[in-house]
């Protein structure tokens, strides 16, 4: 059986981290066909966030199963893997609100901006992901993985030049933890790849208990546990 992972995804930030576990090499870009979610704008709690993101994880799995076994010759693999991540603020009566990717728009920028101010400075926040992966013709494996993000208080002294580098652009809740958006970050609680969009550490239990051998060398494992504690102070 090949050793390759197939992920079913657009993301390039996805596929960057998946790169820190397994190396790039190991990787198959395989995104789902359809690109239509069902909306979770409206969920009412924390618990109806992750089931609906669950649905769409698993969606996106049957439908890369599928172009898997249509194609010819079939594909071979260890794994495939998707993923769903959204950023969840909270109203002044901790009502959750769901921030997706910013309006491809000119109007990005006042959406992020009212994100910003109403949801994230000086708040937490949440960052979910719902991780689904299976061996072909096996078992799927579901995982949801929450991070608590806190932003410092003074952060809207750099709102305006944030908005400038447009780096919100296509971003879950409008910031890049892994670029300059990590300057508004005061704390963060649990995995900071996960709001990235790919949690190292279970999706790594994942292929294990999936019984993936992906060999991991020495100094690709100093790379991840650095990355994993960059955010944890």
């Amino acid at each position: 059986m090949s050793d390759r992972i197939v992920l079913g995804s657009r993301s390039p930030r996805r596929h960057e981290l998946l790169a820190h576990l397994i190396g790039a090499d190991h990787i198959l870009v395989c995104p789902p066909l359809d690109t239509n979610e069902a909306p979770i704008e409206n969920a009412s709690s924390v618990d109806d966030v992750s089931r609906q993101l669950v649905c769409i994880a698993r969606t996106k799995l049957d439908d890369v199963v599928a172009q898997i076994e249509q194609r010819e010759p079939a594909i071979k693999c260890a794994a495939i893997l998707t993923a769903d991540t959204v950023i969840i603020g909270f109203d002044e009566q901790q009502r959750p609100h769901v921030l997706g990717q910013p309006p491809s728009d000119d109007t990005w920028p006042d959406v992020v901006r009212d994100w910003f101010t109403r949801y994230l400075l000086r708040s937490r926040h949440l960052a979910i992901t719902a991780l689904c992966a299976s061996r072909p013709g096996d078992e799927v494996i579901e995982r949801v993985v929450t991070t608590e993000v806190t932003f410092r208080s003074d952060g809207g002294d750099w709102l305006d030049w944030y908005l400038s580098t447009g780096e919100s652009k296509g971003k879950a809740g409008g910031y890049g933890l892994q670029g300059a958006g990590s300057l508004f970050v005061e704390r963060i609680e649990g995995s900071p790849s996960n709001v990235i969009g790919l949690p190292l550490r279970e999706t790594a239990e994942v292929l294990r208990q999936l019984e993936c051998v992906i060999n991991m060398p020495e100094n690709r494992c100093s790379r991840v546990s650095s990355f994993a504690v960059k955010y944890s102070g």
